[in-house]
């Protein structure tokens, strides 16, 4: 047979909700504090995805800025009907001590494409909010509860934490929850249940749930009633999927999915997964997203198609379809010629981006506003950094004024975590070239420079280049002529979830691309030519 390589969405997608309308298949994965908004990619073999669309694009949907670093947007759900798209998230406010503030949403279209409703407010007891649509009309609203009187800290989460999943009915045409609020589902003896999942079969509600944490404990949990409200009775395995006990297994931190059945009745389910560079548990793509076969057995429980817990590379695809590419190498160039950002790019909390960049037809300007790692205006846009090993170019115009001023390549995590290859001034060089960079220093964000000195510049653009091999990555420029490495390698690894604060302190993906900052409050201008990324396939 035909197989699905996985991850099916490699770089930072993470808490795949996956829906099927007809013969198309939508994923949705969390976004963050990145902007817009909810990634939703398409397909219709599941082994092949195209980016879509990120429908959170205007302020009246969404506005981040002051967003922590890991807030934002958590676990979208998409699902389908009544002819529409109903796409229910979360923004996180908070999510540092024992309070996480976290708001909930629902967001209409006739189509992927949109145009997308503004949001109606839902609750706010919790995070990973989905929205079931039972087969006699009525809509049912899950999310699980965070209890903050107990000792789930910022990184350090607790079990009494996630004090368990909350059913609510979700009146539509008011628009707001009604009846009682029944908690469900205490989750297993594994603990730290969250991502609730419904899905109806043969009399049976199927209850999948996230649990251990989206670390290197993460499972998905199942459970069943014949009552939407439960009691539900777990799986005989517990978990469907896990590599909790397969520590050497690629696919690692294997968690937070849902089901789909094809047309002809074949049966996958989604999940997040990470995949640690060798002989390290750090995982600069992030949190990715999988899909494993299964099969329905006679005891009515489902199970991995290829047997055990453990979530495979591959497996096998839909029947009649044509599986994955054999390689997933790529070449990008974009030069900005158009008066849209490329569906690549993203930028960081803002619902004004015409305050942080712009599209004069040729190349894309960056306006210099907050520090590098600002929770509120940053001028920073960027790709996922989708492969182990890739290389990031891009020429540059700018003329500083002041060391204040600065811009150029970044390989960027959060504000604790980045690698920023800087056009700058100083006093004693002028125009100069320097490396910043944060190495996981949490809380203090201090700084540390990659060069001894900076190095002087001449008048003119400039090339910036960075090449990434697993966990080194080597920054180089050019003034027209060959180019020329920049300092020592540096540590890649710690643009990863695990880097600095550790796997529970943080949970997005790296990223590359162009910043610019001007603490001065003059907005300097910094010009970027092009951008070319060429990620390689681990060989």
């Amino acid at each position: 047979m035909t197989k699905i390589r996985n991850p099916i969405l490699p770089g930072f997608n993470a808490d795949p909700s996956i829906c099927r309308v007809g013969r198309d298949y939508y994923i949705a994965t969390s976004t963050f504090e990145w902007y817009p908004g909810v990634q939703i990619h398409h397909s219709t073999d599941l082994a092949n995805w195209t980016l879509v669309k990120r429908p959170l694009d205007r302020a009246s949907q969404l506005d981040m800025r002051g967003n922590p670093d890991s807030g934002g947007i958590w676990a979208p759900c998409l699902s389908y009907a009544d002819g529409l798209f109903w796409l229910v998230y979360t923004d996180v406010k908070r999510l540092e001590g024992n309070f996480k503030d976290a708001h909930n949403y629902i967001v209409t279209a006739p189509a992927i494409e949109g145009p997308w409703s503004d949001p109606v407010y839902v609750n706010s007891s919790g995070f990973d909010p989905s929205l079931f649509h039972d087969d006699d009309g009525k809509k049912w609203f899950l999310n699980m509860q965070w209890n903050h009187i107990s000792h789930g800290v910022g990184g350090s989460p607790k079990h009494p934490s996630f004090d368990g999943i909350l059913l609510q009915e979700y009146d539509p045409k008011a628009q707001k929850l009604v009846g009682p609020i029944r908690n469900i589902f205490a989750g297993s003896t594994h603990g730290l249940v969250e991502g609730p999942h419904l899905f109806r079969r043969d009399g049976w509600y199927y209850l999948t749930t996230a649990e251990g944490g989206t670390g290197y404990d993460h499972a998905v949990t199942m459970a069943r009633s014949r009552d939407i409200a439960g009691p539900y009775e777990l799986h005989p395995g517990t978990h469907l999927i896990t590599s909790k006990d397969a520590p050497d297994a690629p696919l690692q931190r294997a968690g937070h999915g849902q089901i789909v059945e094809t047309p002809d009745g074949e049966v996958y389910h989604t999940h997040l997964t990470g995949r640690p560079l060798p002989g390290l548990r750090r995982s600069p793509l992030g949190r990715e997203t999988a899909i494993q076969k299964c099969e329905w057995r006679d005891d009515g429980w489902l199970y991995l198609a290829h047997g055990g817990q453990v979530p495979a590379l591959e497996v096998d695809a839909p029947r009649g379809t044509a599986g994955s590419r054999a390689d997933r190498s790529v070449s990008i160039r974009h030069d900005f010629a158009d008066a849209t950002l490329p569906l690549d790019f993203q930028w960081l909390r803002t619902p004004v981006p015409e305050r942080i960049f712009a599209l004069p037809g040729k190349g894309l300007r960056l306006f210099g506003r907050e520090s590098i790692g600002s929770w509120f205006e940053q001028a920073l846009v960027a790709r996922r950094q989708e492969h182990f090993i890739y290389r990031a170019e891009t020429s540059l115009a700018f003329q500083p004024e002041t060391y204040q001023q600065a811009a150029g390549l970044v390989s960027y995590y959060n504000r604790h975590k980045f690698h920023f290859l800087a056009v700058t001034y100083t006093p004693k060089a002028g125009r100069a070239l320097m490396i910043m960079s944060c190495l996981g220093d949490w809380q203090n964000g201090k700084l540390t420079f990659g060069l001894p000195e900076p190095i002087p510049l001449p008048d003119g653009e400039i090339g910036l280049r960075a090449d990434v091999d697993g966990a080194a990555l080597q920054f180089s420029y050019s003034t027209g002529g060959d180019w020329m490495p920049v300092g020592e390698m540096l540590d890649q690894s710690l643009i990863s979830d695990e880097g600095g604060r550790g796997e529970h302190g943080s949970f997005t993906g790296a990223f590359v691309g162009m910043a610019a900052f001007d603490t001065s409050g003059r907005a300097m201008p910094a010009d970027f030519g092009y951008f070319l990324y060429e990620g390689f396939d681990r060989p």
